[in-house]
């Protein structure tokens, strides 16, 4: 950027300074306005605004931004200067998207995307590219926003960013939760405030402690977050404090909440519901949560239904733009347990089933999310060509080669974030990607809350498991993509005659698991008997080969017997091992020493 006058230096130092002294950059932003006007140069006035209207997107509201913002275009449109005028245009989308209008905020922004490219320095790109990764999150698409976000901070690193890599630890972490990945979010949030340490922006140190609190709260850790709630609260929703942007008292509620702090998280749900009207739908989502939460601690559970039912429409729409999956299942998980307490065991449990919903997208989401470092790496290496065409007419200098030695040394650290990354949200995943169904991760997840409420309501839990009598074999003879073909059409079959309420899960190799609440072992038994009739009668060709008559031996047990989830596993385990003993190719009630006349019935039935 030119600095040839002295408001254009002033314009510039307050930029520097966004991120590193807020109050300062502000006063110097508007010393540099008064200067720019007065020496009549728009980009040095377009500059000044474009700081200020940043500033107001942090401290002030998002509409006051906006108007700051168009301001700041305009003075750039007449300066004819590019690079100030596509930060300001990407900044307008950030302020669009903070009102709510987020297919306006994404027409905005992504147009800007290649110039951007060409013609910013590495901090403004960054800059750029968080606004649209930003976007992207807004419409749930966090594989983009992954994507935009890490190249943005490889553009923007701790030692050229001037405090700007803050802003996107703070954005990653908030991302990682969209999807769980709490635990990967809060290294995020852990590094963002070690580097705020260093600098006096008391807004981005705030957003970084309500990430922790959300990230504290979700991992069951709420007591740990009471000391980050007692300084968010105290802090002014002011300038010289946290700013009046989302302050975020729904968020600090449950959290108090949670820990057993009725009193202050009574305060701060008043303090929520006396702010502004929310304005996005999550912010509706969650301060709904957080007023059931409070009446749930005052044990008035009909008062929590009322207070959540006004928003349950919206839980329940998938088509919401600006709509977390994380909230959304917050919010049902709250709404199953304020009808539980009020004795109402069906609307709980529908409740129950939306929250499961949720969560199986949340795992897709978050699956979906581990591919986007293919398009990262496509991103990164025509960075580096268009990197290698710039130092072509360097290398004959010691200083281009050392250029293109840093240039290397950062892609190869970018290449293993994009790789830990990765791992992570494989292991976030909670569906078996072979055959659909859910996992054993999801499996240790949902049982011991599927078997709370059985205990609760009084009504049985059956758990079947599952096992491919002689699949080994398939394996020997036929090969591993034949035995894969056929856990595949397993799992579709198992699926295909599951209700909605029951869980099917693969429970690992050629086993298989089948939650079914409100169902008892001999109900259970028979649907496993009907389910080994059509597997029986399944047909495979495997190239000349057809293979036909398989069976599967399978174990039941309930909750009647088994006073715990580990011991509902093992019971029905037991009942697997005695199958297997007493033949195979049948499914033994726990407790049964033999099989009875109806599995001889079975077993002769579908003997060749």
């Amino acid at each position: 950027m030119p600095t040839a006058s002295p408001a254009l230096r002033q314009a510039h130092r307050a930029w520097n300074l966004l991120h590193v002294n807020a109050a300062q950059a502000r006063a110097t932003a508007t010393r540099a306005i008064a200067a720019a006007e007065a020496a009549r140069e728009p980009a040095a006035e377009g500059w000044a605004r474009l700081v200020g209207g940043m500033h107001c997107l942090y401290y002030g509201t998002a509409p006051q931004a906006e108007q700051e913002l168009r301001t700041a275009e305009r003075c750039f449109q007449r300066a004819g200067d590019r690079p100030g005028l596509i930060l300001a245009r990407a900044t307008v989308g950030r302020a669009l998207w903070r009102q709510g209008r987020f297919s306006d905020a994404l027409a905005q922004v992504l147009p800007l995307r290649d110039e951007g490219m060409r013609v910013l320095n590495p901090t403004q790109r960054a800059v750029m590219l968080n606004a649209i990764a930003g976007c992207y999150s807004a419409y749930g698409d966090s594989a983009q926003a992954f994507a935009y976000m890490f190249q943005a901070l490889r553009d923007a690193g701790p030692r050229r960013g001037r405090g700007f890599d803050t802003v996107l630890h703070c954005n990653l972490s908030h991302e990682l939760m969209q999807i769980g990945d709490f635990e990967e979010a809060l290294r995020h949030v852990g590094a963002g405030l070690a580097r705020c340490r260093e600098f006096d922006n008391p807004r981005l140190s705030a957003v970084l402690w309500i990430n922790r609190v959300t990230c504290l709260t979700e991992l069951g850790r709420a007591n740990e977050a009471l000391a980050d709630v007692r300084i968010l609260a105290g802090m002014p929703a002011t300038a010289d404090g946290r700013g009046t942007i989302a302050p975020h008292y729904e968020t600090l509620a449950i959290a108090a909440l949670k820990a057993g702090e009725q009193r202050l998280g009574a305060e701060l749900v008043a303090r929520a519901l006396a702010d502004s009207p929310p304005r996005l739908p999550d912010e509706h989502l969650e301060q709904a949560a957080a007023a059931a939460l409070l009446a749930l601690a005052q044990n008035r559970p009909l008062r929590a239904v009322k207070a959540l039912l006004p928003v349950q429409a919206q839980a329940q729409d998938d088509a919401i733009d600006g709509q977390s999956l994380r909230l959304r299942a917050l919010y049902f998980d709250v709404l199953a347990e304020a009808w539980r307490r009020a004795g109402r065991s069906a609307p709980a449990l529908a409740a129950l089933q939306h929250w499961q919903t949720v969560q199986r997208c949340q795992a897709q989401r978050a699956s979906q999310a581990r591919y986007q470092s293919a398009t990262l790496q496509t991103e990164l290496l025509r960075l580096q060509h268009r990197l290698d065409e710039t130092d072509a007419a360097k290398r004959a200098t010691e200083r281009a080669r050392g250029a293109l030695v840093a240039i290397n040394e950062e892609l190869s650290r970018r290449v293993r974030e994009v790789q830990a990354l990765q791992e992570a949200l494989r292991e976030q995943a909670t569906q078996d990607t072979l055959t659909g169904l859910f996992n054993r991760r999801h499996l240790n997840d949902t049982l011991p809350q599927l078997h709370a409420l059985a205990r609760r309501e009084a009504q049985p839990l059956a758990l079947v498991i599952i096992d491919l009598d002689h699949f080994k074999q398939v394996n020997d003879r036929h090969g591993h993509a034949a035995g894969d073909q056929l856990l595949a059409a397993f799992g579709e079959l198992l699926a295909s005659q599951s209700r909605r309420s029951d869980v099917a899960c693969r429970y690992g190799g050629e086993e298989f698991c089948l939650l079914m609440p409100r169902t008892d072992a001999a109900a259970a038994r028979r649907k496993a008997q009907a389910l080994l009739r059509r597997w029986r009668a399944q047909r495979f060709t495997l190239g000349k080969t057809t293979l036909e008559g398989l069976s599967f031996s399978a174990g039941v047990a309930d909750t009647g017997l088994a006073g715990s989830p580990d011991a509902l596993l093992k019971a029905a385990d037991d009942a697997l091992l005695a199958a297997k003993r007493n033949g195979r190719s049948r499914v033994q009630l726990n407790g049964q020493a033999d099989a009875d006349a109806d599995d001889q019935a079975l077993s002769s039935l579908m003997s060749p």
